[in-house]
């Protein structure tokens, strides 16, 4: 989980952590459910099963870690703006915490946190009703059920030089194994006929096991020099991958930037540019917290990987030094 802002002590209700996964998950069923009907910028889009997958996505390293970096305490979201507010929405029972730092109505609430509403819905209390931070807003969707299936994380090839092999060969060190994204839809039918499938919540359920290749250098010289050898060089398992790798090397960065950029996007959203976090409101490839922050990136920030990983990037180096930086404190505490 990307911590993104300076520690407050503004109390939330604490939720118990160890049923943080399962109420974020179920819970974003408002993620994607306001505004009289219209679909927002980037959720809660009606799906057909060759549509891409809208997705929640969680640190599965270390459970302890991701109860602290993705809570819904504010004191555990590693230093909520004091500025920012957060309001509980529920939708048929599941809720979802939505971050703003504007809100004044229903509305604003349902707006910020890109919920659209459908025919049919009841929102309680009315949308032009005030909230406060100990408002509950219920949206109740008649005939809908969950129903929830696993998608596959594609895992990366990673070549790591050694000298314990004669130059020019080989090995297999670690057999690279598929991540499972598991994702959660608001699905509405007519008998057996799909109506809308509409999917609110996903999160990285397993994490992909990269496959690490050590590659023969038969000199001990060649294989000290650091940097891209100590964590390897990643081959670029998309499209996204493959621009974030080129966007890199021409402007100054390393292999070893990019097998840190990959390793962390992997583990924190699976690379899914709307992956949103139900509990937090961490959103997007980096899991901005709020996803707004990204928007000095680029007013597309939403919708766009690009602009979410060059913001990504600046916060790495910003915050530590480098993006190696941040990947080195990421393998320690399972955020950043």
């Amino acid at each position: 989980m990307a911590n993104h802002r300076r520690k407050t002590t503004l109390a939330l209700p604490r939720l118990n952590r160890r049923l943080g996964i399962r109420i974020a998950a179920a819970a974003a069923t408002v993620a994607l459910l306001a505004t009289g009907g219209i679909v927002t910028r980037h959720f809660y889009l009606s799906t057909t099963a060759a549509d891409e997958p809208r997705t929640t996505s969680y640190s599965v390293t270390d459970t302890d870690a991701l109860g602290v970096s993705r809570g819904t305490v504010r004191e555990d979201l590693q230093g909520v703006d004091e500025n920012t507010s957060y309001v509980t929405v529920k939708i048929n029972g599941d809720s979802r915490i939505v971050l703003g730092d504007d809100f004044t109505t229903v509305k604003s609430v349902l707006d910020a946190g890109n919920i659209t509403l459908e025919p049919g819905d009841t929102v309680d209390p009315a949308l032009d009703a005030e909230v406060t931070e100990s408002t509950v807003i219920t949206i109740e969707r008649a005939g809908a059920t969950l129903e929830t299936t696993d998608e596959p994380i594609a895992y990366n090839t990673i070549r790591k030089e050694t000298s314990s092999l004669p130059e020019g060969t080989e090995q297999v060190q670690t057999e690279g194994v598929e991540g499972v994204m598991e994702t959660t839809s608001l699905v509405t039918r007519a008998g057996d006929t799909v109506v809308s499938s509409n999917v609110f919540a996903s999160y990285v359920k397993q994490e992909p096991v990269d496959e690490v290749i050590l590659v023969g250098t038969g000199s001990s010289s060649a294989s000290s020099s650091s940097g891209a050898s100590s964590i390897g060089t990643t081959v670029p398992a998309s499209d996204m991958q493959q621009w974030a790798h080129d966007y890199l090397l021409a402007n100054g960065y390393t292999e070893a930037d990019f097998t840190a950029t990959v390793y962390i996007i992997n583990h924190e959203s699976g690379w899914r540019v709307n992956a949103t976090n139900a509990g937090s409101g961490a959103y997007g490839l980096p899991q901005a917290l709020p996803g707004s922050k990204m928007a000095s990136a680029g007013a597309d920030w939403a919708t766009n990987y690009q602009t979410q990983l060059k913001w990504f990037w600046g916060y790495c180096n910003s915050r530590y030094g480098s993006i190696t930086g941040a990947y080195n404190f990421w393998t320690a505490n399972h955020w950043y």
